[in-house]
């Protein structure tokens, strides 16, 4: 059965590179979109020498986001506006777009355990704002591992929290999370939630300078799937 392809914008960077690792070696296309169609491309041939038998390409940030009805937005805070805006005419009504950015103080020169204040409530609420009628928003992916993405022998066991106000477009994205092993998705509810979620980025990198650890997120009590 053929795998519908995913497109990851800012998959330059350290967290969108490494889901594209995943993605590719759980045998998904992947587009990895960049503002260089140089470097998205660039990448796209790292993900191909990591993963043997890949479908990986790079392309523009506007021309990858209209490749997939499924778009990953991995960019800092800072760009997500921006970006956001440069691709806007090429998201569709039915895309879902899984939205991993985090208002981390350091967008504004400020510490890495603090969060920004979004006067939408969370940066994928702004999202929501930004994106066209009948794009659907999810928010997910905020406490796992850039490092442990990219790190194809890590073994993950750990959950990843998703919280939209779509819930077919969480099940879609909770199906794509599924098939990296030993990540599990779990529904955290609705999409103003999210502003708690994305704050837990600054709690688990508090806890990992702290314990010199690299940790992630795992609900107990939840039946096994």
């Amino acid at each position: 059965m053929s795998v519908s392809p995913v497109t990851i914008v800012g998959a330059t960077g350290d967290l969108g590179f490494g889901l594209a690792l995943r993605l590719a070696a759980a045998q998904v296309p992947v587009t990895i979109g960049s503002r260089d169609a140089g470097r998205a491309q660039e990448a796209a041939e790292r993900v191909a020498a990591a993963v043997p038998g890949a479908h990986a390409r790079g392309l523009a940030n506007a021309e990858a986001a209209a490749a997939a009805d499924l778009v990953v937005l991995s960019v800092p805070f800072a760009s997500q506006a921006a970006t956001l805006r440069s691709i806007r005419a090429a998201l569709q009504p039915g895309t879902v777009l899984l939205d991993v950015t985090v208002p981390l103080a350091t967008a504004v020169g400020g510490r890495p355990t603090r969060t920004l204040g979004v006067p939408q409530g969370s940066a994928a609420q702004q999202a929501a704002e930004l994106v066209p009628d009948g794009v659907s928003v999810v928010a997910g992916l905020h406490t796992v591992a850039a490092g442990h993405l990219a790190d194809l022998g890590h073994a993950f066991d750990e959950d990843a929290l998703l919280c939209g106000d779509d819930d077919a477009a969480k099940q879609r994205v909770a199906e794509l999370i599924a098939r990296i092993p030993g990540l599990r998705p779990v529904d955290a509810g609705r999409l103003e939630l999210a502003r708690i979620v994305e704050q837990l980025t600054a709690l688990t990198i508090a806890i990992n300078v702290r314990h010199k650890v690299t940790a992630g997120i795992r609900i107990a009590g939840l039946p096994a799937a």
